[in-house]
């Protein structure tokens, strides 16, 4: 389906249902609550949106299946996507472990929206032509979509749908986080048009006159030096540099001043290099993995990340000053390279799905990642929420992280130069 005709595209970010907003919030139920939403958004964007993104805590539970209902009723989009939130990103804060809605409106003219939901047994297998990717979201290659996907973390196997989608649609983004707040299967709900769903994954592929930029923040920074990958089976590394995998761990550890290797005893990643043509490694060349474990009468380490001989890795830490300082540095090199291309169309609208794990929990201070947004990309509406993973690419490629702030920023494709 196509957007209306509009002149530029507009989007608009609020949060409503806390107990602060008001003395009557706690009494409120979820459909006056969203009437009350749905004519604050339709006043800021001066019409109906063509796109409707909502995030939903569980305190509304009970009203998750009449939730898109009482939105397509008062905002009438186009499309609408979202799903269940164990915490919410809008309106220029972020409500954690509280009741509350987020939504996001969006005029997007020239813009062609399209909403798909998979379950697993829908899933093509591994000699699948692109083609069968290409049915399942209900979109051709041809149209240069760029996706956002809202799995269940339950009863999807998103890393396999990552897979055959970079596959089918190699230069396309995709950008996303899994749905979050429950702690059983079948107890998420996803969103999607008039449709609740507690299985599978919800998606929407946008193309058209519009760019999908991305910012992946994974919070860690190297130590040591890069080793080069000499032996390993599979997720299991067997030999650094030529030496026991072990042994090249403790040496790195060995280096370190006190305070990291008190660091190291519970916040010690590995990064693969995406990027083997680089010679200077920054932090967003690599994609950080888990260490799953030791084995310690083979010198060997178990990582989170199926690997191949002759790949680089670094050894990396994790900390709130480090996952501040790395957020930092990969919004402004977003910024940078808006300002060098030339891109003539600013964001007018963005995405942020970030990790349960951080936010308070980690900076301890509220707003964190949207106060750091806000001073270098600007006042853009934000909108997201805190997720049981996160979905954005490093490298060109595809991954679930998890500890990680992935931004999709949307902007007009029209005069807007190529990041």
């Amino acid at each position: 389906m196509i957007s209306k005709t509009e002149k530029a595209m507009k989007w608009s970010s609020l949060i409503g249902g806390r107990d602060e907003d008001d003395k009557s919030s706690a009494k409120q139920t979820a459909k006056q609550i969203i009437t009350q939403m749905s004519e604050r958004l339709l006043s800021e964007l001066g019409q109906e949106p063509d796109l409707v993104i909502a995030f939903v805590s569980h305190h509304y539970s009970r009203s998750f299946d009449k939730i898109p209902g009482y939105i397509k009723d008062k905002l009438k989009p186009k499309a609408l996507i979202g799903c269940s939130a164990g915490g919410l990103i809008g309106g220029g804060e972020e409500v954690e472990h509280d009741k509350g809605i987020a939504l996001a409106g969006a005029v997007m003219p020239g813009v062609n929206l399209s909403t798909f939901h998979v379950f697993n047994e829908q899933l093509p297998d591994g000699d699948a032509p692109p083609c069968e990717w290409e049915k399942i979201v209900g979109v051709d290659n041809s149209v240069e979509p760029s996706f956002i996907l809202l799995p269940d973390p339950f009863s999807f196997r998103i890393e396999t749908m990552l897979q055959g989608l970079d596959y089918a649609f190699a230069s396309s983004v995709k950008v996303g986080g899994m749905a979050s707040g429950a702690n059983e299967p079948g107890r998420n709900a996803l969103f999607l048009n008039g449709d609740v769903y507690t299985e599978g994954m919800v998606g929407l592929a946008v193309s058209g006159n519009v760019t999908v930029d991305t910012v992946v923040a994974q919070g860690c920074r190297p130590i040591g030096k890069p080793l080069t990958v000499t032996a390993c089976q599979g997720n299991i590394l067997l030999e650094l540099d030529g030496e026991p995998a072990i042994h090249k761990l403790k040496s790195v550890l060995e280096d370190l001043p006190p305070h990291d290797q008190e660091l190291a005893r519970n916040s010690l990643f590995l990064g693969v290099v995406m990027n083997e043509f680089k010679t200077d490694f920054e932090c967003g060349d690599f994609l950080i993995r888990n260490l799953v474990g030791l084995v310690p009468e083979a010198g060997a380490i178990v990582v989170g990340e199926w690997l191949r001989q002759g790949r680089t890795v670094q050894f990396h830490l994790r900390d709130a000053a480090t996952s501040s300082e790395d957020l930092r540095l990969m919004l402004k090199n977003y910024c940078d390279r808006t300002r060098l291309s030339g891109a003539g169309a600013q964001a007018q609208g963005a995405l942020l799905f970030s990790c349960l794990g951080r936010g308070k929990y980690l900076y301890g201070t509220k707003n964190h990642d949207s106060d750091n947004f806000r001073e270098y990309v600007g006042e853009v509406p934000l909108t997201g929420f805190f997720c049981n993973g996160e979905i954005g690419p490093v490298g060109g490629t595809t991954f679930l992280h998890g500890y990680t702030s992935a931004f999709g920023l949307f902007r007009a494709k029209d005069s807007a130069g190529s990041l």
